[in-house]
């Protein structure tokens, strides 16, 4: 972290924290890294396994849930790149960061609206939406890990 003064008009001084720097640049640890990459395999993992052995589901509806899983895991991954481009004062066009949260959003209603209706049990519901909700969180974690991991890569290889 790093403080900074910053100096406004009629002589006030004012201290603030900047969270987002990070004078060392180490990147996340590999306990993160590790528990990030075993979150978002597990999610995957009961999730796909719970599909396959969905009995009374039609192949139909198995399609619509694994479709679902792949949006919602590229458009969770394409927010967070979008949100984090924005902090780092990368170019985003207004219509693909709006894009970004519509999609991230539409999957997850998509879902609910999906096991809403589904003749399954409320066990069952609670497991594709939990898995589901962990895969993207998860993919989320992992993308971050990996472009702070990239970041602080390229920060050390400057510094020497």
């Amino acid at each position: 972290m790093v403080w900074e003064i910053h100096i406004f008009p009629a002589n006030k001084t004012v201290f603030s924290l900047n969270t987002y720097t990070n004078v060392m640049n180490t990147g996340p640890s590999n306990a993160f890294i590790a528990a990030s990459w075993i979150a978002l395999l597990t999610g995957l993992l009961f999730y796909i396994v719970g599909l396959w052995n969905a009995g009374t589901m039609n192949l139909s509806e198995k399609g619509y849930y694994f479709t679902l899983l792949m949006y919602g895991l590229f458009s969770a991954v394409s927010l967070q790149k979008t949100v984090r481009d924005r902090l780092e004062n990368i170019p985003v066009t207004n219509i693909y960061y709006g894009l970004s949260w519509f999609s991230t959003l539409l999957a997850i209603v998509l879902l609910t609206v999906g096991l809403w209706n589904a003749a399954l049990s409320l066990s069952e519901k609670g497991f594709y939406g939990m898995s589901f909700i962990l895969s993207l969180f998860a993919a989320i974690a992992v993308q971050k890990n990996t472009r702070d991991s990239m970041d602080a890569a390229a920060h050390s290889t400057s510094d020497h």
